[in-house]
């Protein structure tokens, strides 16, 4: 073999080696037998967030659980539906989303069901709401997600809702008489707030900071991680441990993504998703002592409710019951109730 013929059958080799890991990276990894399918996964929080750690840990379970024929990309700050929260629900039933994790009161504007988790003092505790969750409820409301076009591989719970304000430390509903108390735009938070003699103040969640900041609103109320994440020990003195409400996440794949994928990999997708719920509620307990303690080094102060205090806020909530049997379906709310054990 000459010079020119080794210089030729190099190259060549060294083309079919490329064309080989091309075709590889392009739709299949070693050991596939098909396409990989590629699922954006976008979130409104930083990677940073407990939505995000969790949002990245279900990427890695899906990984393992389907050897690699899904990917996972998580999409933060929700760069991928411009911070409308709405428009991501409207956007994943549409399909121009493949995959959205949103707070279920979001979905409630489409889904009354849905605000049945929030119905407040629910719950005792992240493990009650977890059972729920994974209960009859909530293959009730799974069920009405599907009918919107929207396929809820699991629901994630959140810790219970504390309010922040910049006044005095709400030990009792009264405290909260006439504070501007920024709420999602639910009308069961605006109901729950106006009963409590607050101003509930509905405000796009990019702009509270600012709101808290420049005194247009008292305060604000969310799990104890958004006060962390979002820095607001920088323009709030007190944190108020009143766990009045509850939500969670809905982790979501929209109808038109789940059907692009073949059973094998819908398997995988089940199973890593139960998989993440059962992480999410580990780790939220773990680091939510954690983010507390760094509020109050940083200057705010945290009180928890007495017993009387804690009293009057429930006794509050169930005078509003006919309220949100009528917000949420008399059949759901009754059913929520029971399974709780309240009645």
């Amino acid at each position: 073999m000459n010079l020119n013929t080794r210089a030729i059958t190099g190259v060549l080799a060294t083309s079919l080696a490329a064309a080989l890991l091309s075709g590889c990276a392009g739709g299949t990894q070693a050991g596939q037998t098909g396409p990989v399918a590629k699922i954006q996964l976008s979130i409104p929080d930083p990677l940073t967030s407990s939505v995000g750690v969790t949002a990245q840990h279900f990427a890695d379970q899906v990984k393992k659980a389907s050897n690699g024929s899904v990917q996972v990309t998580v999409v933060p700050n929700g760069t991928s539906f411009s911070g409308d929260q709405n428009a991501a629900v409207t956007r994943l039933q549409g399909g121009s989303l493949d995959g959205l994790i949103l707070s279920t009161s979001v979905y409630a504007s489409v889904v009354p069901e849905m605000n049945g988790i929030s119905i407040p003092y629910l719950f005792a505790d992240t493990k009650e709401e977890a059972k729920f969750l994974a209960g009859e409820p909530g293959k009730v409301l799974k069920d009405k997600l599907a009918a919107k076009d929207t396929v809820a591989l699991s629901f994630l719970t959140r810790t219970g809702r504390e309010i922040t304000n910049s006044v005095h430390p709400i030990e009792q509903p009264s405290d909260l008489k006439g504070l501007k108390i920024r709420v999602p735009g639910n009308t069961l938070w605006t109901d729950f707030f106006g009963k409590l003699g607050a101003s509930p103040t509905t405000m796009a969640f990019s702009e509270v900071f600012t709101g808290l900041q420049t005194g247009t609103i008292d305060g604000q109320e969310n799990p104890i991680e958004v006060p962390w994440t979002n820095k607001f020990s920088e323009v709030q003195k007190y944190v108020s441990m009143t766990n009045h409400i509850n939500d969670a996440w809905v982790l979501a794949l929209s109808s038109k993504k789940w059907d692009s994928l073949t059973d094998d990999q819908k398997k995988a997708l089940n199973a890593a998703s139960e998989e993440t719920a059962t992480f999410k509620t580990g780790y939220d307990d773990e680091q939510s002592k954690k983010q507390l303690d760094e509020l109050t080094a940083k200057g705010m102060k945290a009180n928890e409710l007495s017993a009387s205090g804690l009293a009057e806020f429930k006794a509050a909530s169930e005078s509003l019951y006919p309220e949100f049997s009528k917000l949420i379906g008399k059949e759901f709310f009754d059913q929520a109730i029971a399974f709780a054990g309240k009645k």
